[in-house]
């Protein structure tokens, strides 16, 4: 649920062998259409080789395309979640280079003229906010796929995925180390999951991530980028973009100069090799195609998709500032995913402890999920239990060591009740002065040296003896209680 220990290296590191770091990101997000971007063949995934290419598919003579007014709406919502301008007029271009799995010889996609273009990505790194730039989203088609077989020495290709919808979302090179390259990931994996425009499942390569890596001197031009393609986790990303980084800094500082090449990350051996030599824009010859007529979305098409769209992730995390009196951490936090913050607004509803839900939900739930490599889906504590196990706390019926056991208890058989449990296990706090005040009478006569310390001046003499008097109430006296009968006792 939340993202994993950060062990990659950083830009500070980095700056110590004398270079920083530069990365920017060209993402392909496969749009969550029922048919392909120009034609009406099927895009679900995981059918037989070659049963969902037609013949526009693979451009058959005699076949048109034709475009996917769906794929468009979500370049929209896409360019209204990210702050970017829409544009009024594009263009479908030809991008020509020869591959087995590209059936017509060239793929149709936007060069000149994107649908979307700026914008940003903002999110956070630890709590520092960081804003990434985008340089455009364009629309266009999906190639095949090629299936090695090594163990027979063949490669076979399946067509299902050309003409699949994509939007080429690409960055500025604003990253400065990889740590910031994964959260931006993470970040734009949310919007489109949560606007609705991609399934975001890296396993099928509905969100396929390439980061362009470079390294220079502090205050240098651009060094040389060397692109990693395809990388589907965020995991992987981590692993590819350490090891460019340190593979860069090694060649430059072994003399050798750097080529700009395309290469393919090996999770088996954590290292990349060079593909191919980079392709640029010239290679391609573009050409625009002559059987699309230019894209135009009217500005009232803008306005009914903006009014059918859902809050978007920064404008409820604004909300729950105000409305909760979250800080700018927990609210982005608690908004990483739709059913995370519904999950939230549920419990905070409840039990009118916004603060205390998210702790809990950032903490403990987090921890759990994590450990059993779930999402918030999964979780077996309903938001209606969260919010009466605070509502327990906040009054005083047990203490915060008393609801973990009551979660465990949950969590084991979600049927359970709150109360039951708290009863059942009497894991209610000792509220009763009297017989608080006898506890506290013994312990102060048994440890006159650990009084006598606190009268000296010695503070944490106190927390020994508020250790004793938990032990004496078998951990059932109320923390607070205990501090301000301590304290009136001792003067």
């Amino acid at each position: 649920m939340s993202t994993p220990a950060d062990t990659s290296i950083t830009t500070k590191s980095l700056l110590v062998r004398g270079y920083e770091v530069v990365i920017g990101f060209e993402t392909h997000a496969q749009l969550a259409t029922q048919s392909k971007i120009f034609s009406r063949a099927a895009t679900a995934f995981g059918a037989e080789p070659n049963t969902q290419a037609c013949a526009v598919d693979l451009a058959l003579p005699g076949t048109l395309p034709v475009m996917n007014k769906g794929a468009v709406e979500c370049a929209i919502k896409l360019g209204l979640a990210l702050g970017s301008t829409i544009a009024p007029r594009s263009i479908f271009a030809r991008k020509n280079y020869f591959y087995p799995d590209l059936p017509k010889g060239y793929q149709i996609s936007q060069f000149e003229i994107p649908v979307v273009q700026g914008g940003s990505v903002e999110f956070y790194l630890g709590d520092e906010k960081k804003s990434v730039r985008l340089v455009r989203a364009h629309l266009e088609e999906d190639a095949g796929k090629s299936l090695h077989e090594d163990f027979i020495g063949q490669t076979g290709i399946d067509l299902n995925r050309a003409g699949t919808p994509l939007l080429e979302i690409v960055t500025e090179p604003d990253m400065r180390s990889t740590a910031e390259a994964v959260a931006y990931a993470r970040e734009l994996h949310k919007i489109v999951t949560w606007i609705g425009i991609c399934d975001g499942n890296m396993q099928e390569g509905s969100f396929r991530c390439d980061a362009n890596v470079s390294v220079r001197k502090p205050g240098a031009p651009l060094g040389t980028r060397r692109e990693i393609k395809n990388l589907n986790s965020f995991k992987f990303m981590q692993q590819a973009i350490d090891f460019e980084i340190r593979w860069q800094i090694d060649e430059i500082e072994d003399g050798r100069a750097i080529q700009q090449a395309t290469v393919l990350f090996n999770p088996d051996t954590g290292e990349t090799r060079a593909m191919r030599s980079k392709e640029d824009a010239a290679d391609y010859r573009y050409f625009p195609d002559p059987d699309l007529p230019p894209l135009v979305v009217a500005p009232e098409w803008v306005q009914q998709v903006r009014a059918a769209m859902t809050e978007l992730p920064r404008v409820m995390a604004a909300r729950f500032i105000t409305a909760y009196d979250l800080s700018d951490y927990d609210a982005s936090a608690l908004t990483q995913s739709r059913e995370v913050a519904s999950y939230f607004e549920a419990a905070a509803k409840a039990c009118g402890q916004a603060k205390l839900v998210g702790n809990w939900i950032m903490g403990e739930i987090s921890r759990r999920l994590n450990t059993a490599e779930q999402d918030i889906s999964a979780c077996p504590v309903k938001p209606a239990q969260l919010a009466q196990l605070i509502g327990r706390i906040h009054d005083g019926t047990i203490s915060n060591n008393a609801a973990r056991q009551v979660m465990d208890a949950l969590w084991a058989d979600p049927q359970s009740g709150v109360d039951a449990v708290i009863e059942a296990k009497g894991l209610r706090q000792m509220n009763d002065s009297s017989a608080l005040e006898k506890i506290v009478d013994a312990v102060l006569a048994a440890n006159p040296k650990n009084v006598a310390e606190y009268r000296g001046g010695n503070a944490k003499a106190l927390n020994a003896l508020v250790g004793q008097i938990m032990k004496g109430s078998q951990g059932k006296a109320n923390p607070q209680q205990v501090n301000e009968v301590l304290r009136q006792k001792l003067g």
